[in-house]
């Protein structure tokens, strides 16, 4: 994939609809980001945290509008963020859970846009795909039905994301693979979806980030934006930033191709200062790695990891594990 392109189907995500007069103020103390710096037709990457500063899900904000927004959600916490977006707005805006109304496929890799524009199911956004410059998004017709293109992506490549309806998507997916198989282009799975994001560094919620993990302790203190007025948790993270965050993610590089999976214990010296949060070995980089949340007095020691009961030396690595300039082309 990271040579040509995959064709992954995310319709499992879920998508919250947040409407009316009061909307973007709704959004806004929903996450943590500032969602008042977004234009029509952008993406926001973001957090949505509880009251003590635990990660509730992290999400993508889409505005459709300014009295129109679409929170992207991940598909085990969808029923979750659902009920708790209308629970802590409590009718200051509508909310509705459109999960069952949109299908979701992604087509990654540095082919995604060659493909993309040789597809003539998609010769109407043939413009839109040309020029979507990263975190936007444009809304068409095609084949006589809504759809929404968007370019944010999860495997550090380049990408696109297309949000339509389940009746429609069938027939998208055929059209994507027969315009890209001079292109290279692959069916891929979640796994392979789920170790591309892996060597790009990039969060998963229940691995990195959870109820009791903040954002700072993941490295996404760029997501919090404190000076943006109220939100849900913005007290109790302006507390812990200030007290410094407990834990740090750090990278890890393991000796030849033994695995560290979640939950295997970080070391150091004899002392258990973390765990792994994700293991894999990294096809791309050729190298056993993985990604943990060790005591902030550790980061900077020499860690071990135990990998079925043998301590393994670890070489700490910077974040991320890999990463592609043309990204953001």
């Amino acid at each position: 994939m990271r040579r040509a392109a995959g064709l992954f189907d995310v319709s499992h995500m879920g998508e919250i609809t947040v409407e009316g007069p009061g909307a973007l103020a709704a959004v806004q103390r929903l996450v943590t980001n500032d969602c008042a710096r977004l234009a029509d037709g952008q993406v926001l990457y973001t957090v949505a945290c509880r009251e003590d500063g635990g990660v509730l899900d992290d999400l993508l904000v889409y505005r459709r509008g300014p009295e129109r927004f679409l929170l992207v959600v991940n598909a085990a916490n969808s029923d979750k963020l659902a009920a708790w977006v209308a629970r802590q707005l409590g009718g200051a805006a509508a909310v509705r859970d459109a999960s069952a109304d949109f299908a979701q496929l992604a087509v990654q890799g540095p082919a995604s846009r060659e493909l993309l524009l040789a597809c003539p199911l998609l010769a109407p956004a043939a413009d839109a795909l040309r020029g979507l410059p990263f975190y936007h998004f444009a809304e068409l017709q095609i084949a006589g039905e809504p759809l929404i293109v968007s370019r944010t992506g999860y495997t550090g490549e380049l990408g696109f994301e297309f949000y339509l309806s389940p009746a429609l998507a069938p027939r998208l997916a055929d059209a994507l693979l027969a315009a890209g198989r001079p292109c290279g282009l692959q069916p891929a799975g979640l796994g392979a979806r789920d170790t591309l994001r892996f060597e790009a560094s990039y969060c998963l919620y229940g691995h990195e980030l959870d109820e009791q993990t903040d954002p700072f302790e993941a490295g996404l203190f760029w997501l919090v934006k404190l000076d943006k007025g109220d939100f849900i948790g913005r007290d109790a993270l302006r507390a812990r930033k200030d007290a410094a965050a407990a834990r740090r993610l750090v990278g890890l590089a393991l000796p030849g191709r033994k695995i560290a999976r979640q939950g295997f214990c970080v070391f150091a010296g004899d002392e258990p200062v973390g765990a792994v949060t994700s293991g894999s070995f990294a096809p791309t980089l050729e190298r056993s790695l993985a990604l943990a949340l060790v005591s902030r007095g550790a980061a900077g020691a020499a860690l071990a990891v135990e990998v079925r009961g043998e301590r393994l030396a670890a070489e700490t690595l910077k974040l991320p594990f890999y990463s592609q300039p043309a990204l953001r082309a």
